[in-house]
């Protein structure tokens, strides 16, 4: 790794530009696996304070809702990821000044887009509820749950924005060290709001909008230490076309986790109409999602910087080396995940479920039938993550919403469809073929996006 010019020296960056890209991806990754199984850690820590402290049917509650709660914070991270597509162009290109001006234009669009969203969301919360046919009896908490967390989203997006400036430099393990913090710091919380005062899921959710907004502190407070995006006041003029442009990269990424979102909700309203200990062991699974794919979204992360630097170099064949190391690594990654899933599922998923009883039995044994489909189809999503991350730092964004709406159709026909062919287990099939909808699309688009690329630089 070297420290470019301008940045002061103890503030990490990597130039992908030269180097293995093997090295480059797998050394870039492993810090932001780390802090996203930090952070998985304290979304596992929640559920399991909830399941065991508070029982069944808040599990349930918060499983209920937790498309809806996903649905805006996929909003955000597509929005600051693609933000951070141009930063890393830039920075590529060795343009601190166009790079200063996108990051201020950026910060602009963040909070016009993060107070559009709070409101929305707070309008909408009690309709979509209603739409999700939550059961009445944990209505409340449901409710009770995603008030506190849609209020937190200011936070959230300064989280997520500030990670990705620092991503789009190349630093990995600030954002790591960051979500140390916060993890630390919700766990803490969760014991103490949840179980010593007694405030149940609202515990939960106030622990996780505090350490969220440690991290965000943390994050922001590395940036202003880094010389190149020492902001002058001529860097804080917004320009329209900038805005423009920002926003072409972000809202597609943006909609796209929106439409996948959608899918997973109506999915999700299907679930609520089985019985509380079905929809407590889905949830369960869900909550092992992040474990599954923690390596997956790192690799995704790592593979979109090292595509958008190389791009702003004008280094195509890096590109196509990176994307070919890239799928190696992330394919033998997801087969150790696969089989860990496999060995120690059953013992995981217990921890989110009270002590033995008949509800507890049959929500584990729905919880492991469905983490075993994951499981043993977790390439398909590896292959997804990496081609489409590659598709986004290359600057096309619209591809990628493709293949969103490929994964709602598939995610969304297998809800509707599958039940009435298979019973229950039905169900657990519609995560599966919207993975493998989104990589019917987003293969063939990697290669085509690949030669205009290199037709329009040769032209």
């Amino acid at each position: 790794m070297k420290v470019q010019s301008g940045l002061k020296k103890w503030v990490h960056t990597s130039d992908h530009t030269t180097g293995n890209p093997w090295t480059l991806l797998l050394f870039f990754s492993l810090p932001l696996m780390a802090g996203n199984i930090f952070q998985q850690m304290y979304t596992v820590v929640d559920t399991a304070v909830v399941g065991k402290a508070l029982g069944i049917g808040a599990l349930a509650a918060l499983g209920a809702v937790d498309w809806l709660n996903w649905m805006t914070l996929g909003a955000v991270q597509g929005f600051t990821q693609g933000f951070s597509i141009l930063m890393a162009q830039n920075f590529g290109a060795g343009q601190y000044e166009k790079l200063r001006r996108t990051m201020t234009n950026a910060i602009f669009l963040a909070v016009l887009c993060g107070a559009a969203l709070t409101a929305a969301s707070e309008v909408l919360a009690g309709p979509a509820v209603t739409l999700l046919k939550v059961p009445e009896e944990i209505r409340p908490i449901s409710m009770a749950y995603l008030r506190i967390m849609f209020g937190g989203l200011p936070v959230v997006m300064a989280y997520n924005l500030a990670a990705s400036i620092l991503r789009s430099l190349g630093n990995s393990r600030t954002p790591l060290l960051a979500m140390v913090i916060a993890s630390l710091t919700n766990v803490a919380l969760d014991l103490l709001f949840v179980i010593g005062f007694g405030w149940g899921v609202r515990g939960a959710a106030a622990a996780t909008i505090i350490a969220q907004c440690l991290s965000a502190a943390y994050c922001i407070w590395h940036i202003c230490h880094i010389d190149a995006l020492r902001i002058r006041r001529e860097d804080w003029e917004i320009r329209a076309a900038l805005c423009g442009r920002l926003m072409m990269l972000g809202s597609p990424m943006a909609f796209q986790n929106t439409v996948i979102a959608i899918g997973g909700m109506i999915t999700q309203t299907i679930v609520n109409g089985f019985d509380v200990p079905f929809i407590a062991g889905f949830t369960a699974t869900n909550k092992l999602y992040g474990v599954l794919e923690v390596a997956a979204t790192s690799y995704g992360y790592a593979m979109t910087t090292y595509t958008g630097q190389n791009l702003g170099a004008g280094k195509l064949r890096r590109i196509s080396e990176g994307i070919r190391a890239g799928l190696v690594i992330a394919l033998i990654t997801s087969v150790v995940i696969a089989a860990a899933m496999l060995a120690f599922g059953q013992w995981m998923l217990a921890w989110f479920l009270p002590e033995d009883t008949g509800e507890t039995v049959r929500a584990l044994a729905v919880g492991y039938r469905y983490l075993t489909i994951m499981a043993i189809c977790l390439p398909v999503l590896y292959v997804l993550h990496l081609t489409r991350s590659c598709i986004q730092g290359m600057g096309n964004t619209a591809l990628p919403m493709v293949s969103g709406l490929a994964e709602f159709v598939m995610r969304t026909g297998a809800a509707l469809l599958l039940p009435a062919l298979l019973g229950e287990d039905g169900i657990l099939y519609a995560e599966i073929l919207a993975w493998a909808g989104a990589d019917v699309i987003l293969i063939p688009s990697y290669f085509g996006v690949m030669r205009n690329i290199a037709a329009a630089k040769s032209s």
